[in-house]
């Protein structure tokens, strides 16, 4: 077991970091606050889990027995760490330079003004688009897979893996989906106000996240690589 808790334990900032997304999060309260709530907002969350599993599968799969070399100590891990990190860093800094200056509102993106009219269908794709192609989850799920393949894991513990990480990566989008299936309109209190918190605290949430995941990843880069 102690490959498969050093896993965890190296998987883990990644999957907080791709669960604390406000855009996805503010999109999914959106959706629930919708006339078409019920099926959008659980399609949404399907596609969600089905970016971040496919992204995680395919870094597993590359990295196999024929692919690149991911064990802890190798000098491939410590370069792809190496240049993860430069890329949270640099997200980081592009993340603060774009924030909102005081008094003025948070400028959401514009296909959000449409989710209400978004169907099904349309809705999985953006779930998997915005959890596996976007840039900052994108960066992560390859971290977490990188985590996974460079300790020493049966293939059960690989599944375990993965099944943690698309969960902890997955909370706060699938979570409030489920609440609402659950308790239907008592809900619209605490999602509104979770909606709210996303979209004020949304630059400062990022940039201290992705400075924080940044260096996290150079030092293991640099350690792996100088010693």
């Amino acid at each position: 077991m102690n490959g498969l808790s050093a896993a965890l334990g190296d998987l883990l900032p990644a999957a907080i970091g791709v669960a604390i997304s406000p855009i996805p999060i503010i999109a999914t309260v959106l959706m629930l606050m919708s006339s078409r709530a019920r099926t959008t907002a659980p399609a949404f969350a399907l596609g969600w889990v089905l970016g971040l599993t496919a992204v995680v599968v395919l870094v597993l799969f590359l990295a196999g027995p024929d692919g690149v070399d991911t064990s802890g100590s190798s000098t491939t891990t410590s370069w792809i760490r190496l240049v993860l990190g430069l890329l949270f860093v640099l997200l980081a800094a592009n993340t603060w330079r774009k924030r909102p200056r005081a008094g003025q509102p948070a400028v959401q993106p514009k296909w959000m003004a449409s989710l209400d009219r978004t169907t099904p269908a349309v809705a999985v794709g953006l779930g998997a688009l915005l959890s596996g192609v976007n840039p900052k989850n994108l960066a992560l799920s390859v971290t977490g897979a990188v985590a996974i393949a460079s300790n020493d894991l049966t293939g059960t513990q690989e599944v375990v893996s993965v099944v943690v990480f698309v969960l902890i990566g997955s909370i706060l989008v699938v979570g409030p989906v489920v609440a609402f299936l659950v308790a239907g309109d008592r809900t619209a209190a605490p999602l509104g106000a979770l909606k709210a918190f996303m979209e004020e605290h949304n630059a400062a949430i990022m940039t201290v996240l992705l400075a924080v995941l940044g260096a996290s990843s150079l030092g293991k880069g640099l350690g792996g690589l100088l010693g």
